[in-house]
């Protein structure tokens, strides 16, 4: 089991470094933030470029705001494979695949495949659970060191299902995920019920749930515009913001510049965190990384004294792929992957279909205001990020692919690259997560 001292925690923190680099971070979402953050606070000089005018409008946005430290089993695994045929050809499915004349796409979907073998879901299983554990160590210490308010909140999660055989496989990973450190427990329907009450509209259909104490939710983009905050008022960062990177000049098998309409931004090293604006950047070098769009969509319901059916744990209905979340007095519902969707625009269908599906679920949560969102959040075959040094150049870094765990990963993240650049002992192995 892994330890929750406050020693453990501040160990997740990067040590302050004896080599200080200039460092260019591209892109200000919530791992671009969050890196520049503790590569600041290991004693680098730090410049945060990104093209947008303010941080985490794209991904990080309205996402699902469920900190998913203990359940972060990849999109692919036996278990897609038998629920594929039945969601592509399902109008309401919670899987959505656009078939384009794209090879990124088909060597995604490759990828994807050989990913859903039991024994590599089960290693990549394992491998998240580590870089998850490493983030939320690393939130805390952080947070214990520099207090900010962006709606953290343990509320635990429930994870229900509506088959039974679905929960008995659930039960199984639930035994597997033990051996790593993880604290859950399988719950009956009645179980279910008295644990979230809001849960009585699906009342029969339900056969249980797997609950998880110590999963947490919050706000994304309050989380990166708070950190965004500290790098202003720190005295070895700037922040470069509406510039967008065009490029990256090498010269010698080093990157001497990033090249942006307001001038070329040079550094001693470079850390491309864009998400999925990395991969052009990526492919002038002669870099294709795996990574392809997923869309999801969500609903931010505001919540006032006569709202009904607001859910005090995190929930997440398998079945379907939606998750609930209390962000405050908003309600974050979100759910849905959409495969090959190009632009982060809101379907109208889709979204005809969340509303559907959660009325259903809570037919007497209102939802006449609820504000709708969609994102795209880029994806590694395996969900495993890619966090290390690219081979395109020899100081040149990556820290992308975080996908539907962006949230989740980013503090972990941003402390694995953080130590592999300063040189110093890393946290946990970063072997699988190498670009």
């Amino acid at each position: 089991m892994l330890s929750h001292t406050q020693a453990d925690q501040n160990r997740a923190l990067p040590e302050p470094t004896r080599r200080v680099m200039r460092v260019c971070v591209i892109g200000a979402g919530v791992v671009g933030v969050t890196t520049a953050h503790l590569l600041s606070r290991a004693g680098h000089e730090v410049t945060l470029v990104d093209e947008r005018a303010e941080p985490a409008l794209g991904s990080s946005f309205a996402n699902g705001g469920q900190l998913s430290y203990s359940y972060v089993a990849p999109l692919a695994g036996p278990g897609a494979l038998a629920d594929m045929p039945g969601w592509l050809f399902r109008r309401d499915s919670p899987l959505r695949l656009r078939y384009r004349f794209d090879p990124s796409q088909w060597f995604w979907l490759a990828g994807f495949l050989r990913a859903c073998r039991a024994s590599v879901s089960r290693a990549s299983t394992a491998e998240l659970l580590s870089l998850s554990y490493l983030s939320r160590d690393t939130l805390h210490a952080l947070l214990a060191d520099e207090p900010m308010d962006f709606g953290l909140s343990r509320t635990g999660k429930l994870i229900v299902y509506r088959d039974a055989a679905q929960l008995e496989k659930a039960a199984a990973l639930v035994r597997y995920q033990a051996e790593h450190g993880t604290d859950q427990r399988v719950l009956s329907r009645d179980e279910t019920l008295a644990a979230e009450p809001a849960l009585a509209g699906m009342g029969a259909r339900i056969a249980g749930a797997v609950y998880t104490p110590s999963e947490e939710t919050a706000d994304c983009h309050r989380f990166t515009a708070a950190l965004f905050q500290r790098l202003h008022s720190a005295g070895n960062v700037s922040v470069h913001m509406n510039t967008r990177v065009q490029g990256l000049r090498r010269e010698r098998g080093q990157i001497v510049a990033a090249q942006t309409q307001a001038g070329d931004v040079q550094a001693d090293a470079f850390v491309v965190a864009s998400g999925i604006g990395s991969r052009p950047l990526l492919a002038a070098l002669g870099q294709r990384v795996p990574l392809y769009p997923l869309k999801g969509y969500s609903l931010s319901v505001p919540i006032t004294a006569d709202t009904a059916d607001i859910p005090a744990i995190s929930v997440t209905d398998y079945e379907r792929r939606i998750v609930y979340a209390r962000l405050g007095n908003v309600l974050r519902i979100a759910a849905m992957v959409d495969i090959g969707a190009k632009h982060a625009d809101v379907d109208a269908s889709r979204l005809a279909t969340l509303r559907r599906q959660v009325g259903e679920a809570f037919p007497r949560l209102d939802l006449t205001r609820a504000l709708a969102w969609a994102g795209v959040r880029p994806a590694t075959p395996t969900s495993k990020p890619l966090i290390g040094k690219s081979r395109a150049a020899s100081n040149l870094w990556l820290n992308i692919g975080q996908g539907a765990l962006g949230f989740t990963l980013a503090c972990g993240s941003a402390a694995l690259l953080t130590a592999q650049m300063s040189g110093g002992a890393l946290p946990i192995d970063a072997a699988p997560f190498q670009p």
